[in-house]
């Protein structure tokens, strides 16, 4: 296992290219890049997030959901084929800059009476979808959201089945916020777990850097390790969590010491 920060803990305190140049100088060893708009998916940015990453491993990268994620499951050919489109270019600029996996969450759930998932037609989506990531060098990761298509336990072992390229990334945020254990997920995604993203909560719920709060990291990291789990994890909090950049290389260090206790 190893440590690192997604820029998306930088967001709106820098631009992309800018908070790589951050995380580099204080000596964070990974990242995900979060690409937050369509000016973003294109390969003149990548170029220059890669002559801006320094010494910093892109593990993977991330994109704005909502933009053309759910439209990648659409039955209007246009929009789909837009989408696969806009896709294509992101994955192609992924390659650039060096990132092997793509957090994806895919369809969303923001309507109370969200039918129940069809896996049957889930599965033919996703293997279409993970073949358009990996004619870029790129492996298709489903993220466990609270508001999007992986919102509990269950189903990333069905879409496992129907798609067998498919890996997992355990957020501990999102688990919580969708009432189930982390634990659980774990579980689902056991043997699959591609990286996870990491934070801590106060006595108030309130998100904060790890070693900050009551979360049980040694707990978690165990229960990784222990599910085959040898990745990156990235410290993903909001930006208004925290107060100086070096607070974010203090909670590296803090995982470290975990990990190292580990094994």
């Amino acid at each position: 296992m190893y440590t690192g920060v997604s820029t998306a803990s930088l967001f709106l305190r820098e631009m992309n290219e800018d908070a790589l140049a951050v995380l580099d100088g204080l000596g964070v060893r990974a990242t995900e890049i979060f690409l937050t708009t369509f000016s973003e998916y294109t390969e003149e940015f990548a170029r220059l997030l890669l002559s801006r990453k320094g010494s910093l491993r892109v593990n993977s990268v991330h994109l704005l959901n909502t933009q053309f994620e759910p439209q990648l499951f659409g039955a209007h050919p246009r929009a789909k084929a837009d989408a696969f489109r806009t896709l294509d270019g992101a994955m192609r600029s992924a390659h650039l800059f060096g990132a092997e996996r793509y957090t994806f969450h895919g369809t969303t759930r923001l309507k109370k009476n969200s039918a129940p998932p069809d896996y049957g037609k889930l599965g033919k989506n996703f293997c279409e979808i993970a073949a358009a990531c990996g004619a870029h060098g790129v492996r298709l990761c489903l993220e466990n959201v609270h508001w999007a298509l992986y919102n509990e336990p269950g189903i990333f072992r069905e879409l496992k089945e129907r798609c067998p390229q498919l890996s997992g990334v355990l957020d501990v945020k999102q688990a919580r916020l969708s009432c189930y254990p982390y634990q659980m997920y774990i579980k689902d995604m056991e043997g699959s777990i591609s990286h996870v993203h990491l934070s801590d909560v106060d006595e108030n719920g309130k998100i904060c850097l790890p070693g900050r709060g009551i979360f049980d990291f040694e707990e978690c990291l165990r229960r990784l390790k222990d599910a085959g789990f040898n990745g990156a994890a990235l410290i993903e909090v909001y930006a208004g969590d925290y107060g100086e950049y070096r607070e974010l290389k203090g909670a590296c260090d803090y995982l470290d010491e975990i990990i190292y206790k580990i094994g």
